[in-house]
């Protein structure tokens, strides 16, 4: 799990990626990555969305169901419920395609139990899980409604897979990255402030004091080029720090975010070993 102080990854060639956590706060965490390239974040990013392992209903197996709401209905919607998988929960489960059974098993699934009677409105609170670390994020997501004297009576079967596979495996809710942004403001800049006021996200600001516009939140910087547009003269200037870059991700709930950028870098340095391990001819 990734520390909060600065980390830096040594290359071979002695240079140096370091990386800053700009910003943590619930289920996302926002990071400066420096000394980088394009491949290396594209690749976390989608290593990240696609092929780090999570928790999910997979097979649900209704016995009763005198809902208004289909069976195969309800059954997507239980697939879509994020359910816990940090690894102290998980940490014992196997992929499907690991486990040596024909379905499932306990060694790769975890059962969770739902039995309701109306009237009212069904949650995922309702479903009891076989492992009581092992539960939906949310207790207050409506599954389906019951009217008076309906029943339902089902087995959910949760396992792990990948967001290659199926949406209901990615981990994040969003994951993305821009260039580090990069403001260059003319000495002959007129201070007129126009660009200040075009400035949609309060980046620039102008010092009364030394009557100059000055950056204030480079960061939080969408390099529009409303402020480029506003200045008559030309003056200022938007561009990105080569290399450098704002990496943003946000998880659902199932998995901390910085747990999953962990295992991403995992699979990565994996995935490197294999091929350098191909090419030496191993």
């Amino acid at each position: 799990m990734m520390a909060q102080e600065d980390l830096e990854v040594k290359e071979e060639e002695g240079s140096k990626m370091e990386i800053d956590v700009k910003n943590k706060h619930g289920n996302e965490l926002v990071l400066i990555i420096r000394d980088s390239d394009v491949s290396f974040a594209n690749a976390i990013r989608r290593i990240c969305i696609m092929e780090v392992p999570k928790l999910a209903i997979e097979d649900v197996n209704i016995i009763k169901n005198e809902s208004a709401m289909f069976d195969e209905v309800l059954a997507h919607r239980l697939g879509l419920v994020p359910i816990f998988s940090d690894s102290d929960s998980v940490e014992t489960l196997l992929l499907p395609e690991e486990c040596d059974c024909d379905d499932y098993c306990p060694k790769c699934s975890v059962s969770l139990i739902l039995r309701k009677q109306g009237p009212g409105v069904v949650y995922t609170k309702d479903l009891n899980s076989e492992d009581p670390h092992i539960k939906p994020v949310h207790d207050t997501i409506p599954l389906l409604k019951l009217g008076e004297d309906q029943e339902v009576e089902l087995e959910a079967i949760a396992q792990l897979g990948i967001g290659l596979n199926h949406a209901k495996w990615e981990p994040t809710t969003a994951c993305a990255y821009n260039y580090y942004p990069l403001i260059t403001i003319d000495e002959n800049c007129l201070n007129c402030q126009k660009c200040v006021e075009a400035c949609p996200r309060g980046v620039l600001d102008f010092d009364e004091k030394d009557e100059q516009v000055n950056v204030v939140d480079i960061e939080n910087c969408s390099m529009c080029k409303s402020c480029i547009r506003a200045c008559d003269n030309q003056n200022i200037n938007v561009s990105y720090v080569e290399g450098d870059f704002i990496f943003t991700i946000e998880t659902d709930g199932s998995m901390p975010p910085e747990e999953v950028l962990s295992k991403a870098c995992d699979i990565l340095s994996e995935k490197a070993d294999k091929i350098i391990t191909f090419c030496e001819g191993g």
